[in-house]
This record gives structure tokens, C-alpha cells and sequence, in this order.
């Protein structure tokens, strides 16, 4: 990962542009705040993306897999929904630092009041926090805290607001904790949304798996594909060393 900063775009004192993908891909990033992990990259690589495809991000955050996938897959057009001011700003920019701005929608607003009604998404993909409230310290940080717990929406906020504005057959990907695997695929069955593919992440070859990655179909038929696993770091870039979702 490199650092620069670019006359112009204007950041605040407390960001940085970080340079990645042979510096493909620029994006602000807060120096100290809520940064990307290695969860954004792995969704990102792992969700089917057909030619034309809109693509609906909950939570965008500074935008980085709406980035990814406009670098590198056939998308339409994406939308990035997040409820935080300080994010949704960093999200804009990046499309416009990325010269993406005219294929990229990004909306200050929350899924418990959808900003966005009708039926129009092929795929929405989310790496939603993963804690209940009640469960783990709180991070002193607001943004840390709120992409690791269900402070501002809850998973049945995610699937239900999934449920309304995909098209038919349309897709919903997530990546969530392997402990709450079973959960969540029932739940998702319960919102007409028919578990298609799982794939697990297992940090390294001597440990149990963390993380599983997830994609439905909207009225889907029954018929779950497992998927290869992925073991260690795969990656496009390098990541921070440090999960901000740990």
C-alpha cells in the first residue's frame, strides 16, 4: 500500500489517499478512524456480477467494493448507501478521485427508512457488523463501533430491505462469522431468500474457519453449492494488518 495526496481533491486533516492495484485504485481513507479490511476484498472477488448489473452496497462505507467491482467486473451502474456523514463524503469523492462518478449514486440514508423503494437492484451485496449489541465491548470509536455491532440495523433489517428492492432473481451477497452460519441462512429463507453458494474462510491451514462468504437468490429454487475454501489472505492488494471488524 502506498500514500499520496492529490491537489486535487480536498481532505480533511484527519484523511489520507492510499494508493492500490498499481494505483488503479485511489481511495480517502481516515489516518485513524474506520479504515477497509480484508473482508471488503474478499466479497468483492467472491459475489457473481453479470454484464449490466445494478449493484445496491449497504453500509459502503469510503466506497472500496463498489470501486473493486467497477474496476474489475461488468457492472451498470452501483449505489453505495451509508448512514454515516463522514463515510458517505469519503465514498463520493472516491468515485470521483476513481472517475467513476457517472456510474456511482452514493446515498446518506438508512435501510431502517429506505432511501430507496423500488424494485430496481440485480445484486446487493453488504458486509454487515457482525456482533448483536448486547455481545463484546463497544468500541469507544462511533464508526468502528457501528460497523462491528448491530447499533444501527440489525441483520433482519439487512434481509428485509434486501427482500424489497431486488429485481426478481435478483442476488444478495454478505460475508458474515462461520459461528452464526446456520443463522443466518435460516433467516434468509424466512425473506424468500434461497441460500445459492457458500464459500468458508479459514485464516490458515491449522485453524478453524472465521468467516463465510454467502450469496441468495430472491424466490430461489432449493440447491446450495459449497464452494472450495479459502485459506489464508487472498487478496488483490495488501490490507491493513488489522481487522477493523476483530
Amino acid at each position: 500500500m502506498k500514500s499520496s495526496r492529490s491537489p486535487e481533491i480536498k481532505l480533511l486533516p484527519n484523511e489520507s489517499i492510499d494508493l492500490f492495484m498499481d494505483g488503479r485504485l485511489k481511495l480517502i481513507q481516515s489516518k485513524k478512524g474506520y479504515r477497509f479490511s480484508i473482508d471488503a476484498l474478499m466479497i468483492a472477488d467472491f459475489v457473481t456480477v453479470k454484464h449490466g448489473d445494478v449493484v445496491v452496497d449497504l453500509g459502503t462505507g469510503c466506497g472500496v467494493i463498489l470501486l473493486i467491482l467497477l474496476l474489475t467486473k461488468p457492472v451498470g451502474h452501483v449505489y453505495g448507501l451509508e448512514i454515516q456523514e463522514e463515510l458517505a463524503t469519503q465514498a463520493k469523492r472516491n468515485a470521483g478521485l476513481n472517475r467513476f462518478e457517472d456510474k456511482t449514486d452514493i446515498i446518506l440514508g438508512d435501510i431502517r427508512h429506505p432511501p430507496i423503494s423500488d424494485k430496481k437492484a440485480d445484486l446487493i451485496i453488504c458486509n454487515p457488523p457482525y456482533r448483536e449489541v448486547k455481545s463484546g465491548r463497544i468500541n469507544p470509536d462511533p464508526c468502528k463501533a457501528i460497523a462491528r455491532h448491530e447499533i444501527m440495523s440489525s441483520i433482519d433489517d439487512i434481509l428485509g430491505f434486501a427482500r424489497g428492492i431486488l429485481k426478481k432473481k435478483g442476488r444478495l451477497a454478505l460475508i458474515y462469522p462461520s459461528v452464526r452460519l446456520v443463522d443466518i441462512l435460516v433467516k434468509m429463507r424466512h425473506f424468500n431468500l434461497e441460500p445459492k453458494r457458500v464459500q468458508i474462510y479459514y485464516p490458515d491451514v491449522d485453524s478453524e474457519a472465521n468467516l463465510a462468504l454467502i450469496e441468495a437468490s430472491l424466490n430461489g429454487k432449493p440447491g446450495l453449492k459449497i464452494e472450495r475454501p479459502v485459506i489464508g489472505q487472498k487478496s488483490f492488494f495488501p490490507v491493513p494488518e488489522e481487522s477493523d471488524r476483530e
